[in-house]
Parts: structure tokens; sequence; C-alpha cells
């Protein structure tokens, strides 16, 4: 791809600038999970029970030419192909497509509000090479239920363009209903051999089953799409740049606060207002301000009646912002903070997203890009649809949601994705590449080795709930909520900032994160299940993050976590449960517990400079419970508590800048050879070398043994060790064995 979760032929749907980078088509079609087929059949189940519900009303008051009689509470009108010259078999694709629309708008002038389309395969014209067009699909009337009945079918004759729609949906065609039927694209017989025109990029990814564009109450139910060229349902925006002003368009000066020119300096201002006369603003009443060159993106904007008279305040607005047109406004003036016009240019835009649209209880598969593209709209759900075998040119998602925002496109807002089955897509199950407010809950993303989310940087504020990743990665840049989710078989790219992730579970999973920010990232009730089956664990990465309440159970084979050079991270209630030893992160710990596998021969270590505060936590091990060896490391180790539970030594300070180890309790009860050490400043084999423990302070503490091993010991400190403090320290059954320059008070050596 491009990009991350780019999609520049979504940009091409509407600028033409496709993304010209090919991906080959994977082989394995047609293929079904266990159990998908059940799921599968209930979503058509569903669809099915939708439909009947209308045909039954619809079956007694229907008349032999297909009108409906008098005592009909809804106006429905069931197709009689014949009529309009319609034929069922598959042939005849001009007449068929032409006898569609003629019959869609003939119903919608008599006042139907239902259109039944009956069994039948009804072939759909295709365009003129390079020129899709209303005369090459089926173009939808507004304030219409369109119904196909199981055993319908629309399909796309075979053709060669680039570029081509099944069923449009255009601007101010509202209030519609797909119900049902299959639409099936041209996939397999395409020609892919041949260009629209020399500067089209010949990847053949514009061919689109439904596509919705500035639509507005639009609900797409229990239909099947499949094989198309691009994308099976497409839901954008439709856009036109109505007028374009050059540096000729402005003066020096502003506006007063009656709406007359002024002199100003260092301001420059439109010379005659800009009209409101587009034939589009008639029906969608806002305009933005777009694509300037050598000019700022904030501006001061005044509107006019038709007799020149200023309507309200003044508008302070920014390019790209969504300005609604004031009733009785009539024109409008710019001004702009700038010296001078030369080189100055702005565009001034009509651009109408669509509004309101659900799509459920569908299926969409084996279309080449898309299942579903969300290129510029507003207040989307789409839910308990099932979206699979997306293959053969980038991005191939089942889902994405990119308008190409900041390539002039759409801004998309209020996204919902909810409930749906994603399995075999080749690269993706779900995008959020550009816009904001989204929601995605309670999804199986099952595309296996695939990304099953990615939230790109030009995303903001989306919310991610109750799904399960299922073997599929996450990748999260900023401004995300993770609630409830779960993972198994697969790993996660998080860069933060502003992003939380609570209440989620990890199996044989790897949770990666790698912070923008210092604390860009949030952690909390989180668990992991390791099995050693996979590479498996917690990766903190570039800046410290917090993390509470998260609990690491089994043996991975990365070890605990995996920290690189992160300093200051903060833990709360961390508990590692059966781990297989590994390295702890530099930073706070409190209220945390360590607990190795029964059978591990792996510490848990300290191997990297930086500080280490240990408070109120718990380590417990048959073997060393934590072992210390950078030189400069500042660990402090307090009220906590020490379970040895075999016959090994216990904490073990091999290198250290400071060692402070106070208020704590060792319990060691299953020793057998009375040389060991329950905490122990190096060992016998360092003792002719260089000190390399700096400093050492061991008080306070309870240390008790089943032998009359050695509870403290300095005695191999090194060459050149300084001092010890070592005080008011009490032992059970265990003996101090300190150097003779050690600072020693208070200490008791007791039997139990």
């Amino acid at each position: 791809m491009c990009r991350l979760g780019a999609n520049q032929g979504l940009v091409c749907l509407f600028l033409e600038e496709p993304c010209d980078i090919p991906i080959p088509c994977p082989a394995n079609r047609n293929i079904l999970k266990r159990g998908e087929e059940g799921v599968i059949a209930m979503r058509r189940l569903v669809g099915r029970l939708l439909l009947a519900a209308v045909l039954i009303f619809a079956a007694a008051s229907v008349t032999a030419d297909g009108s409906t009689s008098a005592q009909t509470e809804d106006s429905v009108y069931r197709l009689v192909p014949g009529k309009f010259d319609i034929h069922t078999d598959g042939t005849h694709p001009e007449e068929t497509t032409k006898g569609f629309n003629d019959a869609l708008q003939w119903a919608h002038d008599q006042g139907y509000t239902t259109f039944i389309v009956p069994p039948g395969t009804y072939m759909i014209k295709k365009s003129a090479k390079g020129q899709p067009g209303p005369d090459a699909r089926i173009n939808m009337v507004p304030d219409m239920t369109f119904v196909l009945e199981d055993g319908a079918e629309l399909v796309k004759e075979p053709n060669d363009s680039e570029i081509y729609e099944l069923l449009y949906i255009g601007r101010g065609v509202n209030n519609v209903t797909i119900r049902g039927g299959k639409f099936v694209g041209d996939r397999d017989q395409h020609d892919y051999s041949r260009k629209d025109h020399p500067y089209s990029s010949g990847t053949h990814e514009g061919g689109y089953g439904i596509v919705a564009l500035g639509a507005r109450n639009l609900t797409i139910e229990g239909v099947e799409v499949y094989n198309f060229t691009g994308d099976g349902i497409v839901i954008g925006g439709s856009g036109q740049m109505v007028r374009d002003l050059y540096g000729s368009s402005f003066v020096p000066g502003a506006f007063d606060s009656d709406g007359k020119p002024t002199a100003a300096e260092g301001r420059i201002r439109t010379i005659t207002p800009v009209p409101l006369n587009h034939e589009r603003f008639k029906t969608d009443p806002c305009f933005e301000l777009s694509n300037n060159i050598n000019l700022p993106a904030d501006f001061e904007l005044y509107f006019y009646d038709a007799d020149g008279n200023l309507i309200g305040p003044k508008l302070n607005a920014k390019v790209r912002q969504r300005i609604q047109i004031p009733a009785g406004a009539a024109s409008f003036h710019l001004v702009f903070e700038r010296a001078d016009s030369n080189g100055s240019y702005i565009e001034v835009w009509s651009r109408v997203p669509s509004e309101n649209v659900i799509v459920r209880n569908s299926e969409l598969h084996h279309n080449r890009r898309q299942g579903i593209t969300i290129g510029g709209a507003d207040n989307v759900v789409i839910e308990h649809n099932v979206i699979h075998d997306i293959n053969g040119v980038a991005p191939q998602s089942g889902i994405d949601v990119e308008g190409g925002y900041g390539e002039n496109g759409f801004l998309n807002t209020n996204i919902q994705i909810r409930n749906n089955e994603f399995y075999n897509n080749a690269a993706y199950d779900v995008i959020l590449y550009d816009g904001n407010n989204a929601v995605v809950e309670g999804n199986h993303l099952a595309s296996r080795g695939k990304i099953g989310l990615a939230v790109s940087s030009p995303f903001t504020g989306a919310l991610v709930k109750n799904n399960h990743f299922d073997g599929t990665r996450l990748v999260i840049y900023h401004d995300v909520t993770l609630v409830g989710n779960q993972m198994n078989d697969s790993y996660t790219f998080i860069e933060g900032p502003n992003v939380t992730i609570d209440g989620m579970k990890f199996t044989d999973s790897s949770f990666t994160i790698s912070s923008s920010r210092p604390f860009g990232v949030e952690v909390k009730n989180v668990t992991m299940v390791h099995t050693k089956r996979a590479d498996s664990g917690f990766g903190i990465w570039v800046n410290p993050i917090r993390v509470t309440n998260m609990t690491i159970i089994g043996e991975s084979r990365l070890g605990v976590i995996n920290a690189g050079n992160t300093t200051g991270n903060e833990f709360t209630n961390l508990r590692v449960v059966g781990h297989s030893g590994g390295t702890l992160p530099r930073g706070t710990y409190n209220g945390c517990y360590f607990e190795s596998a029964p059978e591990n021969k792996r510490e848990l270590a300290i191997s990297a400079p930086g500080t280490y505060v240990f408070e109120n936590c718990t380590f417990k091990s048959p073997i060393v419970p934590l072992a210390i060896y950078d030189p400069g490391s500042d660990v402090t180790i307090r009220n906590s508590s020490v379970i040895l539970d075999g016959d090994s030594h216990g904490v073990f300070v091999g290198a250290a800048k400071s060692f402070v180890f106070e208020n704590n309790t060792v319990k060691a009860n299953a020793l057998k050879r009375a040389e060991l050490e329950l905490v122990k400043i190096n060992d016998y084999w360092q003792r002719n070398d260089p000190a390399d423990v700096l400093k050492a302070v061991i008080q306070n503490n309870v240390i008790e043994a089943n032998i009359a091993a050695r509870g403290i010991s300095t005695i191999y400190a090194g060459v050149g060790a300084p001092p010890y403090i070592v005080k008011d320290n009490t032992l059970y059954n265990a003996k101090l064995f300190l150097k003779a320059d050690d600072v020693q008070s208070g200490n008791q050596e007791l039997t139990k």
C-alpha cells in the first residue's frame, strides 16, 4: 500500500487520483471456516424475514398488472418486467437497465413507496469506455423501498471499464431502503487490460455495487454483494467546486461592522461579493473554502441579502469548515490577514455527505478492493454483516472509513461498526483512516495474520469496545479508547497519545506499546495469558506508560516485559504469575506481585541502568526471586515480601549504583544447604574483582529461614567495596555474614 490505511482509490472516486500499486489476488477463495456457514445462514434468514414482512402485507393487494388496490395502507408496486421491457434471464442489458429506471421513475410519480422485484437474473448495462453514467446503472428514486425477492439478482454486464456502478443513490435521493437480493459484479469476466483514458491508474478498482453519494436516510439490509472489481458498497459524499477566486479577486482592505468596505493595513478583501445562487445550495445550503494557496486558513466572512444588506455579524471561520448559509443570504465577502493578494487562490465548494445510513444483515464478499467504503458520511451504522474474502487491490479491507479529507476529500463523522463478522480479508478487516468519532463494537475480526483494526493518524476519537481480535493485529495511532476487547495469537502496535486500553484480554499475543509521548498510553484492567505456544509478551518502547491492575499469567518465550530504554514507567497492582523469568523495565512498582513458574530456571532480573522502586510488592520463586546486574541501576525495595520456596539463593545484587532494601520480609522455608544466602551482595566468584555495588542499605527487615542459612551476606562484595549499612534487621535461624567495615547495629539473630 501507499501508506497505512490509505485508500487512494477512494480519492479516485471523486478526484480521479487512484493509487497505482497493484496487489496480487490471493487464490484462497470460497473458504468458509467452521461455524461461519451458520453465521451467514442466520444473516440471510434475518434478511428474508424482513423481506417476508413486506411481501405478506403486499400479497393480498397486488393486482395483475403489478399495481396495488385502494385498500393498501402503504403503496406497494410489484414489478411486472414485461411492461417495461425488462428481461429476467440475464440478457438484453440495455433494455433491462432502461426499463428499471423507467419503472422506478413511474412508480415514484404514481406515489408508490415500495417497489418489489420478482425472482430473476437482471443484467445491468455496461458503460461506454471511460464514461460511467446514469444510463449504465439503476438510479434510485427518493422515498422508495426497493425490495428484491428471494431469487432476484442484479448482475453487471461484463466490461473493461475502470469505473462503474450497479445501483446508484445520489444527492437528493433521500429516504430510501434497499432490501434483499444479490448484487453481482463482473470480477471474473472483467477485462483488466485497458484504461479508461491515458492518465487513469489502470488498476480497475472503481467497479462498485451499491453507491450512495450525498444521500440521506438510507437503509441497506439483507443484501448479498460480491464479485465487484472495486467495492461492494460505497457510502460517500457529493462534491462540486462552485467558484474559485484568484489574486485579482482581492484588494487591500476589510469591512466595518455594517459590512461596508474600509481601509485596513495588512488585510485583503474580496472586490465583489461571491454569489450563493448555485442550484446545489437550494437543497443543501452549506459550503466550505478549500485549497487555499498563499492565503491563511483563518478568515472573516460576511453574508449579504439580495439588496446588499449585511445579515448578522461577521463569522470567523477556517478553511475546510462546513459553513451553513443563513436564511435570506444571497452572497458573501471574505477578509484575510495578508499584506497583498499576489499569487493567492482559494476555492468555494459544495460538499454534501451521506447522512443517516444503515447497512445491516448483509453479506459482502470477493470484491477486489473493499467490502464497504465510507468516504464522506455522517451518522452511519454498519451492523450484523458478514464481510469476507476481500482481495485483489489495495487496501483489501472489509470496511474502510476513508474520505480523503486531507486530499480535498470528505470528512467522516459519527460512524458505528457493530456486531459484524470478518474473515479471509487479504489485508484488513476495518480501517479508520480519516475522520472523527467512531464506535467499533462487538465485532469478530478473524482475517488471521492480517490487521483486524487500523486507526490511522488522520482519525480521532475512536471507541473500540468488546471486539474479538481472532488472530488479527491491532494498529493504533492516537485518540483511541479500547474497552473490553480480547485478542489471541496476534500482536499490537500502539503509539498514542491519548490512548487508553481498559479491560482487554490477550492470549498468546504480543501486547506492544511504543508511546510517542511520556504517558501517552494508559493500560488498566488487562489480562495476558501465555502458553509458550508463540512469541508472546508485553513490550514497552520509546516512552514510559502507566499500567494499573494488569495480570500476566504463564510462561512467555519473550520474557515478562520487554522495555527498551524507557524510564519512569508506573506500575500499580501488576501481577505476574507463572512467569519464566526475564527483565523488568525501569519505573515504579506499587502493590505488584511476581511469581515464577514451578519449574522455572530463569530469574527475574534488572539489567539496565536507571531507577527502580518497589513498594508493597511480593516476589515468589523457587530460584532467585530478583537479581540486579547493572552497575548503573538504582534499586529500592521497600515494604515488600520475598518468598523463596526452593533450595536457592534469595535476592542477589551483582552490580548496582545503589541498593536500598528496607522494611521487607524474606521467608525461605525449603532450603537444604546452609551456605545459601537470602540477601547477598555479589558472590564468591567475584570476591577478588573490583566492587561494583557502590551503595547498599539493608535495614528493618525480617528474614526467616528453615535452617541456619546466611541471611544477609556482604563478604564477597569485591575489592574496594564501600561500607554498607546493615542495621535493625531481625533474622530467624539465619545468620549475618558481613564485611568488617560495614555499618551494623540493632540486628538480631534469633531461633524460631
